[in-house]
């Protein structure tokens, strides 16, 4: 049992040490004119993506592995063999949740898909590159708050406290997102507490990076935007013509109503399948 001053201190020591690492590569990058024009904004998201797992999983081996000892047994990532089965697992709840969302945003709040006029072949192309680029930020944004931090904090304090801190800051953080509301950024929190369960289940980090993915490709792969991020996607549209509240609106499926509801329905199947020890 690790006590709470010192579960404390080291998470701290882990998000600000991997922000202070991170935060100068990524001002470097982005003040690149050929990266911050429209044409390079995947491949800006791309290298902010790998910056941010790089630095984390350099600070998951230091502070996890080095100092606190810990392997991948707390990872859940044990037996290896069974990591792609529980990835997919997880994929499959997020990609599940997230088109639930959407298409209940059409029966319920007015908002539809169109043609644009591009090929299907291009969409699927799309679908794969932008899988590429979400990947890597998927598991850097695991390893920050569902990976060492959420082990210690969970161990001093209990499931539930870290869970529900940890999501709390993985909802700020998001602040500086392109039109972010109130609601917006309950609704990340929510998507915090669904990972920090995930992460909990038998497929631990593989599990929660899974359905991460699942939820942020199938937004941006059914065209809508992620966490208020346009990502182009060709042969569809989609449009948003009821209240901004139900629907998210610009925002994104991560802004409205509807997807809460859907995270808080994962979130409950998700509390029925953690591993033994009990979620206090």
């Amino acid at each position: 049992m690790i006590s709470r001053g010192r579960a404390l201190g080291w998470s701290l020591a882990f998000l600000g040490g991997g922000v202070a690492l991170a935060l100068p590569l990524l001002q470097l990058i982005s003040r690149s004119p050929r990266l911050a024009s429209p044409g390079g904004a995947l491949w800006l998201a791309a290298l902010q993506s790998f910056v941010l797992l790089a630095v984390f999983g350099t600070m998951t081996w230091m502070v996890g592995g080095r100092i606190l000892r810990l392997g991948a047994d707390d990872f859940g990532v044990r037996p290896a063999r069974a990591g792609l089965r529980r990835f997919a697992w997880g994929f499959g709840i997020g990609a599940l949740l997230a088109a639930l969302a959407m298409v209940a945003a059409v029966a319920a709040g007015r908002a539809s898909w169109h043609e644009d006029g591009g090929a299907v072949s291009s969409w699927l192309a799309s679908v794969v590159v932008t899988g590429a680029v979400l990947l890597p930020a998927a598991l850097a944004e695991e390893l920050m708050f569902r990976g060492v931090p959420l082990i210690v904090l969970s161990r001093a304090f209990g499931r539930i406290p870290a869970i529900v801190g940890l999501s709390l800051l993985f909802g700020l953080v998001h602040l500086s997102n392109p039109g972010i509301t109130e609601l917006a950024v309950a609704n990340i929190a929510i998507a915090g507490v669904f990972l920090g369960l995930a992460f909990f289940t038998p497929g631990g980090l593989w599990t929660a990076t899974g359905a991460h993915l699942g939820w942020n490709l199938a937004l941006a792969g059914l065209a809508a935007p992620v966490s208020g991020l346009p990502l182009p996607m060709p042969w569809l549209d989609y449009f948003t013509e009821g209240p901004a509240w139900l629907t998210g609106g610009s925002f994104g499926p991560e802004g409205g109503v509807i997807a809460a509801l859907c995270l808080l329905a994962g979130a409950g199947f998700l509390s029925r399948r953690t591993t033994k020890e009990a979620v206090l």
